[in-house]
């Protein structure tokens, strides 16, 4: 007996101090490293002597770390161009002048030595668009103009989109959140009919767009109404109005269609007629009904300053 546990003795006295080790019932970990986002610039110190991002920047390139550059895009629009290309010049006096008259004959003239250009586009539209005919095209473009400012007064912009392009739509918008606008066509004093058209090419070659400037002289109503339901701008009576609208489609799309692009005011046009600004009168209740002449306001004078 004595000779066991003196061999228990000499086995287990190096044995205890292992078993008795708190490390040894720990759990091996095993540390993956995991790549994070990848820096090109260092962070601004909470205790930077550089405030500005050109000084960061300027410290960053003499510490020889590579910042990429920032490239400015600009979003193109390939349906439509972004204006009227060789826009056509309105004779003076048009509308009033006969041609049996001297500046009506000078106006016949000019008119014939620019058809040239016209028919050479004619004839790449007709490539495109084997139905287009310069007779009768006025009274389609004529329809497009209607329905474009009918969704106009009660607007309706899925519809709007497909009538007007998108540089003419933001232009015919604008303004328009806080009103009210009632338009009507009464008749057509002439028959539409082309003046100009043109196809120009952008952004590469073989990309073409077709614009046909069409004179419409008809009888047409407005009216806007501000939003305490004011007359701003217009009457209730017809009035003749002589416009060159320039309608646009691209030629090179199969599902392109003819759209409104704009309209070309010449300068011996008379001015427009101004719009009356209204406001409401913190002093006195006003009802809707009511006008400013109604009131009787009285403006204070301010005093003098000593």
């Amino acid at each position: 007996m004595a000779t066991f546990v003196s061999a228990l003795r000499t086995v287990g006295q190096p044995c205890l101090p292992s078993l008795l080790k708190p490390n040894r019932f720990k759990i091996p970990l095993l540390l993956h490293p995991i790549r994070t986002k990848k820096r090109f610039s260092i962070p601004p110190s909470a205790k930077s002597n550089y405030n500005t991002a050109e000084e960061m920047a300027q410290k960053i390139r003499a510490a020889g770390i590579i910042v990429p550059e920032e490239i400015m895009e600009r979003p193109i629009n390939v349906s439509c161009t972004g204006g009227i290309l060789d826009p056509y010049v309105p004779p003076e006096g048009d509308a009033r002048l006969s041609t049996l008259s001297k500046d009506g004959l000078k106006q016949r003239t000019e008119k014939l030595r620019q058809t040239a250009a016209s028919h050479l586009a004619i004839r790449k539209i007709k490539n495109y668009d084997e139905d287009f005919s310069t007779k009768t095209f006025p009274e389609k473009a004529q329809e497009i103009f209607i329905a474009a400012h009918n969704n106009l007064t009660s607007f309706d912009r899925h519809k709007l989109h497909s009538l007007v392009t998108e540089r003419c739509y933001p232009e015919i918008v604008r303004g328009n959140r806080y009103r009210t606008i009632h338009w009507s066509f009464v008749e057509s004093l002439e028959p539409p009919r082309v003046v100009q058209v043109r196809c120009p090419e952008m952004v590469s070659k073989g990309n073409l767009y077709g614009q046909v400037t069409v004179r419409m002289h008809s009888k047409q109503t407005l009216i806007i109404y501000d939003r305490f339901g004011r007359v701003e701008c217009g009457k209730d009576k017809p009035r003749d109005v002589l416009e060159y609208v320039v309608f646009e489609r691209h030629l090179v799309n199969p599902y392109g269609a003819w759209r409104m692009h704009g309209k070309i005011v010449p300068a011996w046009a008379p001015p427009k007629e101004p719009i009356v600004k209204t406001m409401v009168l913190p002093e006195q209740a006003v009802s809707l009904w009511q006008e400013p002449e109604d009131l009787n306001v009285e403006s204070k004078k301010q005093a003098p300053a000593q």
